[in-house]
């Protein structure tokens, strides 16, 4: 199974996986040949549970072909809970600031094709 599709089926369950330095134990949201943070080339894969609080997000209501239906949607960031780790998402159904205020608890709940990781209010 290659990363990609790890990825994909992790984030169907809720959940995220994430290439952990063997030496310093610095997180990677993607594959990296050496540790961003201590130049090691050891990793292991540790599966985080997909819970955070909004960062940011942009809110679309002007959508591209392939997202009519799910306007308007925000394109969110998510900081997730116990590591400095951000993921961007996609969340339908926010259509005013008020809808997703900062730090808003999230979750990630699934994977669309064309659209990727679906995220929802907790």
């Amino acid at each position: 199974m290659t990363i990609e599709e790890q990825l994909i089926e992790y984030a169907k369950q809720g959940k995220l996986v994430t290439h952990k330095c063997t030496k310093c134990g610095y997180l990677h949201l993607s594959t990296a040949y050496y540790c961003l943070k201590c130049g090691s080339q050891g990793f292991e894969d540790v599966v985080l549970d997909g819970a955070g609080t909004i960062a940011t997000y942009t809110i679309i209501t002007v959508a591209p072909a392939g997202f009519e239906k799910y306007t308007p949607y925000a394109f969110v960031v998510m900081k997730l809970d116990d590591s400095d780790l951000r993921i961007s998402g996609f969340m339908a159904g926010i259509a005013t600031p008020e809808d997703l205020p900062i730090g808003t608890k999230a979750k990630i709940t699934g994977f669309e094709d064309g659209c990727g990781i679906i995220i929802k209010k907790q």
